[in-house]
């Protein structure tokens, strides 16, 4: 399997397998995710520095890049975090932008199901005894396996929890896993919390991040509002 930083020898062969497996497991799935999983392999194939495990490029050249404008490239990006497959090293500021690098782990882990369709040296090949070890995954703060958020609505909110729960799945599944999005007004969102004491602790402790987190994909919201 490939190691988790692709450098050195035969890394260039480990390169042309990620690709591999990616194009395979993205012509099994529908055309949104194909041209999501196209866009990604663009980017790793032109921009990505795989000596430094860097994928550092502005919005405004991926915009160019993939033929869209730099809305769509905001909440691309954000679905690709979500899936974890992105993960952000360093925010973006003024006069810098967002570094980014890739989980090959969960890419691979994501993807292996349709190894087999490239053929049985391909899925032996990526399958041998290098992979890392189940003891290198760091156990979740919570019992059992805590489930991703549903993205296919598109909205901020959706995209946004899919963001936090890659970010910390222990606090998405405890304290925002059960915010619902109840209205858009404007710039402004309301998220329903389950009780009153669920609302205080959100709005005392995450709602400076989960804002945040929404403006990342979405600039035009500027409030964050908890009912319950």
């Amino acid at each position: 399997m490939l190691s988790t930083k692709p450098v050195g020898r035969g890394a260039q062969a480990q390169k042309y397998d990620l690709l591999t497996a990616l194009g395979t497991f993205a012509l099994a799935q529908g055309k949104h995710e194909q041209r999501r999983v196209l866009r990604l392999m663009t980017l790793i194939t032109a921009r990505y520095n795989w000596a430094r495990d860097e994928l550092s490029v502005g919005q405004r050249e991926i915009a160019r890049m993939w033929s869209v404008d730099e809305r769509t490239v905001k909440r691309e990006m954000a679905h690709l975090r979500a899936k974890g497959w992105l993960v952000v090293r360093r925010q973006g500021a003024r006069g810098r932008v967002t570094q980014y690098s890739m989980d090959l782990a969960k890419m691979l882990a994501d993807t292996s199901a349709h190894w087999g369709a490239v053929g049985p040296d391909f899925e032996l090949r990526m399958s041998e005894k290098d992979a890392p070890a189940e003891t290198t995954v760091v156990p979740l703060p919570v019992r059992g396996t805590v489930t991703a958020p549903d993205l296919s609505s598109g909205t901020e909110w959706a995209l946004a929890q899919g963001v936090l729960h890659a970010q910390d799945a222990g606090l998405y599944a405890s304290w925002i896993s059960a915010l619902v999005r109840e209205d858009r007004a404007g710039g402004r969102i309301t998220l329903r919390a389950p009780s009153r004491f669920h609302a205080a602790y959100v709005q005392s402790h995450l709602e400076a991040r989960l804002l945040r987190t929404c403006q990342e994909i979405d600039a035009t919201v500027s409030e964050l509002r908890i009912s319950f």
